[in-house]
């Protein structure tokens, strides 16, 4: 059984919101609510970044504009959004969360601070590792470059790693190289559409040629897969979205064998894990030249956009939210642990008219608002 419900998107500085209806099962509040988490989702074609919460055993949404939004990293003092050609980031003021409308229901705030131009480098997953001496340190997949990538303001991105494949630093999305699994705060895993070294290679067959590499070795650790996006390492094993099929899969990393664990109904793309549970963000599909002949294309009227909820022992779907208008593409999907209600900071539906002044002893809304 599904809830539905109609909620305005709004769009500060943008044009007028948009109506986004959904639906979700009747278990999904109470599901996020035994978890102890909230959802962080983007929407690379509506632009969007979605904090999906509870209360009161009814779902809450707070909605903030980034245009072209796609890779999400959550860290201790914020959360990282990429955007058409620079990185956003955003400061946690959750101290002020409790006054944001309507009063007394969030738990958790973020409000952007700043940003880091990068221009067009197509920027798709993005995640916190940790440097050495233990600083928090933002890894980007650098798809225009086929690199993984670093920030630095005196830069547009500074070239870390690239696979062994790729012959030249160059804007000509060798492989398209869009995923990112982080093992113990470094890079581990990588997925590429193709291993492909011709500036848009990958483009030439795409429902075969995808690949999981090991970022240490460069090597492949599993081939074959069709357009394969967020590879994940959770509890001592890897996981993919095969995109292209609409399943979640298990890496066997002795043989680079598969295990399928749950088909979706949807292009999977967006993977969090948390408690035992897969988040998986699902989309419709588009026929475009990057979507046009996947498999998963022969269903596209049966395809759903929203986020289907795995529980990783059995497979089995135990929630589902889907956007039925508004929204029709999911790029990323990230967990935030201990939050029930997060907001990106609305007063009367508008996240831009909200100041935070220093040495505050006690947030106010008459400080915080307008």
């Amino acid at each position: 059984m599904t809830a539905p419900h109609d909620t305005p998107a709004p769009s500060p500085g943008g044009p007028p919101p948009t109506e986004v209806r959904f639906h979700h099962s009747i278990g999904l509040p109470g599901l996020l609510d035994e978890a102890q988490c909230a959802l962080l989702v983007s929407t690379y074609q509506a632009g969007q970044v979605v904090a999906v919460g509870a209360a009161d055993e009814r779902l809450t949404f707070s909605f903030r504009r980034f245009d072209h939004a796609m890779g999400l990293a959550l860290g201790a003092d914020g959360l990282a959004v990429a955007g058409k050609g620079q990185v956003w980031m955003l400061r946690d003021h959750s101290e002020l969360a409790p006054a944001m409308s309507p009063a007394g229901r969030h738990d958790r705030c973020w409000l952007p601070r700043s940003s880091v131009v990068t221009g067009g480098i197509q920027c798709h997953e993005i995640a916190w590792g940790t440097t050495p001496a233990g600083e928090p340190d933002l890894w980007i997949v650098n798809t225009r470059f086929s690199c993984l990538a670093g920030l630095d303001e005196r830069f547009s991105f500074v070239p870390r790693w690239r696979p062994p494949f790729i012959s030249a630093l160059a804007p000509q999305d060798r492989c398209h190289l869009n995923g990112l699994a982080m093992r113990d705060g470094s890079p581990a895993f990588v997925t590429v559409m193709a291993l492909s070294d011709e500036p848009g290679g990958w483009r030439k067959r795409r429902n075969d040629s995808g690949a999981v590499l090991d970022v240490a070795s460069g090597s492949p650790v599993t081939t074959g897969l069709a357009m394969p996006h967020s590879p994940r390492w959770y509890d001592g094993q890897l996981f993919v979205l095969n995109s292209g099929m609409g399943r979640l899969e298990r890496v066997d990393l002795a043989t680079g064998g598969r295990e399928v664990v749950a088909a979706l109904p949807g292009y999977a793309r967006g993977l969090a894990i948390h408690g035992g549970l897969a988040f998986v963000g699902l989309s419709k599909i588009r026929e475009t030249a990057i979507f046009g002949g996947a498999p998963i294309a022969a269903y596209h009227d049966q395809l759903k956009c929203g986020v289907g909820v795995i529980e990783l022992s059995t497979g089995t779907t135990v929630g589902t939210l889907e956007f039925a208008s508004g929204v029709e593409e999911i790029f990323d999907v990230q967990v935030v642990p201990g939050a029930l209600s997060p907001t990106f900071g609305e007063t009367d539906g508008d996240a831009d008219d909200i100041w935070v002044l220093p040495h505050q002893r006690e947030p106010h809304r008459e400080e915080v608002g307008r």
